[in-house]
């Protein structure tokens, strides 16, 4: 670290969870972040403000008028544009230090594979189930975490599923699939008809990045083997303990 960003990163440096050493994990780190909507913008303006070194955004959408109620990421001028080229500016703006790589693209086949097989840590702010279970398939094969978070109407969502703990010994850490098994019937619920209040997917998107941050700097106490469910109507939060499914067909025991 040179002395501007020992300067930059300095409230980082004072905790004594962090440190010098902490600070370098992020400096160092490759997040992948699938969406740049919603929850996607908070969470990428974090890990590019907390100094990420290198973040990925993938998103296939443009912006819309109807984003920027929510999507704090894009402006009025980014309207037509790409959500992950929009994006790209404008963590740019927030640290020029941060390597920002901008896919117009779905995440999915050999391209998903490739990011995650390269990526540090995976963020899913993306808004449907398929692409979510293609992100958890992805993140199983090449062992890295996920942090996964949802919000619709006044509900959000949020946990992590890192099967790395398996390596220190848990050996019991969850995957997406053991909590929502793909071809059951899920309702799919989207904002586009559904509406989502718009501070609620800052709430979800900040934490996702606190989350992202946790497991870079593996730090105790991420949502691993947690669901965190939010009601922003009463801003009650729910705490659900998650196990991992032995016969779960992405990461079971067969």
């Amino acid at each position: 670290m040179n002395d501007r960003q020992l300067l930059r990163y300095s409230r980082h440096i004072l905790l004594d969870e962090l440190g010098i050493e902490g600070q370098q994990a992020f400096l160092d780190a490759h997040a992948l972040i699938i969406g740049a909507g919603g929850l996607g913008s908070p969470a990428a303006l974090y890990l590019a403000a907390a100094g990420v070194g290198h973040i990925t955004l993938v998103d296939d959408d443009t912006v819309d008028l109807t984003n920027l109620q929510r999507q704090i990421l894009h402006a009025e001028a980014s309207v037509g544009q790409s959500k992950a080229a929009s994006g790209k500016q404008g963590l740019e703006r927030i640290n020029s230090d941060v390597q920002v790589t901008a896919l117009q693209a779905r995440a999915e086949g050999d391209l998903l594979e490739q990011l995650v097989a390269t990526a540090d840590v995976v963020l899913d702010c993306c808004d449907n189930f398929s692409t979510r279970h293609a992100v958890n398939r992805a993140c199983v094969r090449f062992n890295k975490a996920l942090v996964s978070g949802a919000a619709v109407r006044f509900d959000g969502q949020i946990s992590v599923f890192d099967l790395r703990r398996d390596e220190h010994g848990s050996g019991d850490a969850p995957c997406y699939h053991c909590l929502f098994p793909e071809g059951e019937d899920v309702e799919a619920l989207d904002c586009a008809t559904m509406g989502v209040f718009a501070p609620l997917t800052g709430i979800i998107g900040a934490m996702q990045a606190a989350e992202a941050l946790k497991c870079l700097a593996n730090l105790p106490g991420t949502l691993s083997g947690r669901l965190l469910l939010l009601d922003a109507r009463s801003m009650a939060w729910q705490s659900v303990l998650l196990a991992r499914d032995p016969g779960c067909a992405v990461c079971g025991d067969a």
